[in-house]
């Protein structure tokens, strides 16, 4: 088990100085020399703040207090490879103390009222948005990512604190149902909070997909051992650090650091519940793991997403959306477009703008707005996306943008890439590159794209561009997605908290937002409460009169319409 030790499924290196902690170490591969035509670097503004500047000795040590490891780690910087800080890394023993204290810490949690709980994260909304910088900086340093993708994380997770924090005592509130026997049977249905939820959250999006996964399990009653990607720890644990601020029990939310094959199966070894994210080969491994246990789970895992620009779309637009849909953070988003089918109609001229778009993007490493791509996370994120971009040029791809390493800006950079008359068996065609790269096909038949989507493994994301919005409708609900954005890749569905978001087949199990998204961290709870008579012969009833007697009263029950 736990063979792929990351927890987003794509081992991930840090570049020079590479750490065994959480990666599998692999040589990177030969780096091409960027051509003229190369995209542009942003420039760093004057008196920009580096690594040393903001990863200090003191913030570290205020990050790690209380934190569970008797070993040492450390992680590093996808900007130069450099080492950012040394970490505790804890042994199975340290797991099971982390989960011993949550433990301890969670009945009396639970025991505040949900009102109480909720106000935790709204006051922490507003310590996310007003101490932002602080964040952004670490999330941009840990990761890579230009600073405008580090703060769609503080969006998302201010919107999921904000949703939860108003919505979660509605959600949670007791819920009266009509009885076995109307007027005699009173039905109320509980959520009881299901103890110490166990969280593995991945490196890709630091922020969101660590504390904004467990909002919901907090203000549900729960506590949390969390374990983020070691090379993306500060993110996490400065997320808790103002969880704490804002209200919650220290001892509630654990944070523990390590390799993933020794910490992520005594994670799930421990939990009552299983929240994770990550890729769906390493996500099998997590769901038997926990099956074993028969401790429920939740899964979002990897994609090959499709965007289908149909013959009435508008150009201009669709092209500037595949730019954010396709290139944002990267390309090392589980919901990125991958796939992106245009008419073939309008594929020239979309293909076009599209490339000169994508030939303008501003790459750059500066803690500061203004870049329109980072860089990759890892040496082995780099060797994907090369390897998948010269297997497809070798077999007759045309590359229409990038398709260069540019170790000019950093070691990890890889410049955002378009190919053209890409087919199978290319690895790029049905393999998840999780990068930078995306290949475009040309369709003439409408039912002909839509099972073109939808022939592939995966079911997470997709987004269809029409001006039609009928016909937007009409195609989304073909698509075997978990969600699906009408003229827009991936935010408009991710970033409404009031509805469900998930994969199908294997995309994953569960959906993290709305009620599916706090519900599944409690357990349903039935109490009936029998009055004045029992369900049983009564008032002088032999077997047989009581048998008729329920067999009309099923009968006038249905012809009054009850439920």
């Amino acid at each position: 088990m736990w063979q792929n030790p990351v927890t987003d499924g794509y081992p991930k290196a840090s570049g020079t100085n590479t750490l065994t902690a959480m990666t599998d170490t692999q040589a990177p591969a030969p780096l091409r020399s960027a051509p003229q035509s190369t995209n542009p670097v942003a420039p760093a503004p004057a008196g920009a703040r580096t690594a040393a500047d903001v990863v200090t000795p003191d913030l570290v040590a205020r990050l790690t207090r209380g934190v569970i490891g008797s070993g040492r780690t450390a992680n590093h910087t996808p900007f130069t490879g450099d080492k950012l800080a040394d970490l505790p890394e804890a042994t199975p023993e340290d797991v099971a103390e982390a989960f011993a204290r949550a433990r301890a810490a969670q009945a009396a949690w639970a025991a505040v009222p949900a009102r109480r709980r909720a106000a935790v994260l709204l006051r922490f909304h507003d310590l996310v948005l007003d101490r932002q910088a602080e964040v952004l900086d670490l999330i941009q340093l840990e990761t890579g990512k230009a600073r405008l993708h580090a703060h769609e994380e503080v969006q998302a997770v201010a919107v999921a604190a904000r949703h939860y924090g108003r919505k979660a005592p509605a959600y949670l509130r007791p819920k009266s149902h009509t009885g076995a026997m109307p007027t005699l049977t009173k039905v109320t249905e509980l959520r009881q909070p299901r103890g110490v939820v166990g969280q593995i959250a991945p490196w890709n999006y630091p922020l969101e997909l660590s504390v904004g996964d467990a909002l919901p399990a907090f203000v549900s009653g729960n506590a949390v051992v969390m374990k983020p990607d070691t090379e993306t720890a500060l993110t996490a644990l400065w997320a808790r650090g103002l969880l704490i601020e804002a209200g919650l029990p220290a001892e509630v939310f654990q944070i523990v650091l390590g390799e993933g094959p020794v910490v992520g199966p005594e994670v799930v070894r421990h939990a009552d519940y299983v929240s994770f994210t990550g890729s769906t080969r390493t996500g099998r491994e997590v769901a038997r793991g926990a099956a074993a246990r028969l401790v429920g789970v939740s899964l979002e895992l990897g994609g090959k997403n499709a965007m289908l620009v149909l013959h009435d779309a508008d150009i201009e637009k669709a092209a500037a959306g595949a730019v954010r849909a396709c290139f944002s953070s990267a390309g090392q988003l589980c919901i990125s477009i991958e796939r992106l089918y245009v008419h073939a109609s309008i594929a020239d001229a979309f293909v076009e703008r599209f490339a000169a778009r994508t030939k303008a993007m501003r790459l750059g490493s500066s803690l500061a707005y203004g870049a329109d791509m980072g860089s990759l996370v890892g040496e082995r994120q780099l060797e994907t996306v090369t390897r998948h971009v010269d297997e497809a040029v070798a077999k007759g791809a045309v590359l229409v943008a990038g398709g260069t390493a540019r170790p000019d800006i950093g070691p990890l950079f890889y410049e955002p890439t378009i190919l053209d008359g890409v087919e199978a068996p290319m690895a790029v065609c049905g393999e998840e590159t999780f990068g930078p790269v995306v290949s475009i096909y040309r369709f003439t038949d409408e039912d002909e794209v839509i099972d073109r989507a939808n022939a592939t493994a995966y079911g997470l994301n997709s987004s269809v561009w029409t001006k039609d919005a009928r016909r937007g409708h009409a195609v989304a609900a073909r698509l075997r997605t978990g969600t699906v954005n009408i003229n827009e890749g991936y935010a408009p569905a991710y970033g409404s908290a009031q509805a469900p978001m998930g994969g199908m087949k294997d995309s994953g199990l569960g959906r993290r937002h709305g009620s599916e998204g706090i519900l599944k961290y409690t357990e349903a709870q039935t109490v009936a409460h029998q009055r004045v008579l029992p369900m049983a012969p009564s008032l002088g009833m032999d077997d047989e009169r009581y048998a008729a007697f329920m067999t009309r009263s099923l009968k006038v029950m249905k012809a009054l319409r009850l439920r």
